[in-house]
């Protein structure tokens, strides 16, 4: 992500009346950093590491807050973890493979899969308003030997 989301990110807090400070921004500086989807946890893991004391309850809230305003996306890559990552300008975004062994999360970006899901939309009579891929399967780390040297 960039300096610019979160510039982004505070002006509209401040202009939605919020104040900027404290957990809030401890979250956005954080997610300024991510390429990724992150879930709360894994943030106040991170924040804590850093020496930031911010409640997990905190960075709900504020996750939750930056989710009404648009600012962030919920991510629900299965296993009942929600993750959260920054809202690109322009409707911009990408999609996710996971692991199911090791959790490892990979992003990827697909013209050809974004012409097809908009046909398919169309088709029916959609007009995609957003969407989110999720692949599930084995990264080439958790797969078999047996299977990479097949492949």
């Amino acid at each position: 992500m960039s300096a610019a989301w979160g510039e982004h990110v505070r002006a509209q807090l401040r202009r939605s009346g919020a104040r900027t400070g404290g957990a809030r921004e401890a979250v956005i500086s954080h997610l300024e950093g991510q390429d990724c989807c992150v879930s709360a946890q894994e943030l106040y893991d991170r924040l804590r590491a850093d020496g930031r004391k911010v409640g997990i309850a905190s960075i709900y809230r504020v996750l939750d807050r930056l989710s009404e305003l648009g600012l962030v996306h919920r991510v629900d890559l299965g296993g009942g973890v929600t993750r959260f990552e920054p809202a690109l300008p322009g409707g911009e975004h990408h999609h996710h493979l996971v692991c199911d062994e090791c959790g490892r999360v990979e992003m990827f970006d697909n013209d050809g899969l974004e012409r097809a899901l908009e046909l398919v939309a169309g088709a029916r009579g959609y007009e995609l308003a957003q969407h989110d891929v999720v692949l599930r399967g084995l990264c080439a780390a958790c797969k078999p030997a047996s299977t990479v040297s097949s492949a």
